[in-house]
């Protein structure tokens, strides 16, 4: 008997996620944009406090054929209680949070942190440190494909997590973000911490 296939979970597909009860978002009370060096050396001191961090980038969206994004512009970076964004086109901001990705003994959680990581060794010159892909834990426990941000919070909690296109695909290099664009950014990586600490990962950090 093949035990393994037993164990195999399918990921929750749209329909079934839209059913659910909405996910307990982050509001602007809680969420912290950084954009100098000054706000982002106080950012560091909050983050230093907690052993693991959510994480996630953005970039502004490329739609032409050939063209490159210059991205990251943006950092995300979550505890369970808040969120910080970082605004990368100041110098001294930018240096922090490459000091950031880079440091050794805090976890930067994600989902789909692929693409994040190349453009992080390219524009921020750092190999982020820490990283934990946590479409790689669901896969570890059976489920059959990526399972995303959507997936692992309906599993976990039985709710949605409600991302909007319009955002996802705004400009990130703005000097000024939008409100809906800081909710989307802070939350994607509120999120990921979230599911962190509910797959009891926190436990041995």
């Amino acid at each position: 008997m093949n035990t393994s296939a037993q164990t195999r979970h399918a990921t929750p597909d749209k329909d079934t996620i839209a059913l659910l009860p909405p996910f307990e978002r982050l509001g602007m009370d809680r969420i912290a944009l950084i954009s100098s060096g000054t706000e982002a050396r106080e950012a560091k001191a909050h983050l230093m406090d907690v052993p693991a961090w959510g994480f996630d980038t953005e970039s502004k969206p490329t739609f032409r054929v050939g063209d490159l994004s210059d991205g990251p512009h943006i950092l995300q970076l979550a505890s369970a209680e808040r969120a910080w964004v970082f605004q990368l086109h100041d110098t001294a901001c930018r240096d922090i949070a490459a000091e950031l990705l880079a440091m050794q003994g805090f976890v930067k959680a994600g989902f789909g942190l692929g693409d994040d990581r190349k453009r992080i060794v390219s524009k921020l010159g750092v190999e982020p440190a820490g990283v934990l892909e946590l479409n790689t834990v669901f896969r570890a426990q059976g489920y059959r494909k990526d399972m995303g941000v959507k997936g692992a919070v309906a599993v976990l909690f039985n709710q949605r997590f409600m991302k909007s296109k319009k955002a996802a695909t705004s400009n990130w290099a703005n000097a000024r973000l939008t409100e809906s664009q800081l909710v989307y950014a802070a939350n994607d990586a509120y999120a990921a911490i979230r599911v962190f600490n509910a797959l009891g990962l926190g436990q041995s950090v």
